[in-house]
């Protein structure tokens, strides 16, 4: 089932609106590494990822996995695993998915440059859970836990964001 992301921050799925925050370089359809812009597309949700020692394992429609203290993501352009799941410590640039705040707590992979992967087009564009404040992502879009676990158990399987 698929939810409609509008530019202004409203995550429609099967009817209902739900508040999100996006990517704090806006909606973009020439999405590029480090702009801060959510990518326009339709973004196939992958995969669910969960840190067990603070939410239940998750009910959703997608192949999930709980997240280990040394996860991460890569991305740096430069280097062969750019745009996948990497095992800490990594000597190329990456995120931290097992975080001290709440934001990668369940996190889905959202498909974005990854089949095949193009440098420099994009990585770590992430469905997860949004800050108190709704403060902008860094490219991702982000949900109220309660609504996140709400619509990935009613069978969220991709994104459709609009400019």
């Amino acid at each position: 089932m698929e939810a409609i992301v509008h530019a202004d921050g409203r995550f429609v799925f099967q009817g209902q609106p739900f508040r999100c925050a996006l990517g704090k370089g806006g909606t973009r359809t020439d999405k590029e590494e480090g702009d801060g812009a959510t990518p326009i597309a339709v973004l196939p949700l992958r995969r669910v990822l969960y840190r067990a020692d603070r939410v239940p394992i998750p009910a959703c429609a997608v192949p999930k996995e709980a997240l280990a203290p040394d996860d991460g993501w890569c991305d740096d352009p430069a280097y062969r695993d750019y745009n996948t799941r990497v095992r800490l410590p990594h000597t190329a640039r990456h995120e931290e998915l097992w975080r001290r705040d709440a934001v990668y707590d369940l996190t889905g992979i959202l498909g974005w440059n990854d089949d095949p992967v193009v440098r420099r087009r994009g990585s770590a564009i992430f469905l997860h859970v949004a800050r108190p404040d709704y403060a902008p992502t860094e490219g991702c879009i982000a949900l109220a836990l309660p609504d996140l676990q709400k619509i990935l158990a009613a069978g969220l399987t991709a994104l459709r964001v609009l400019g």
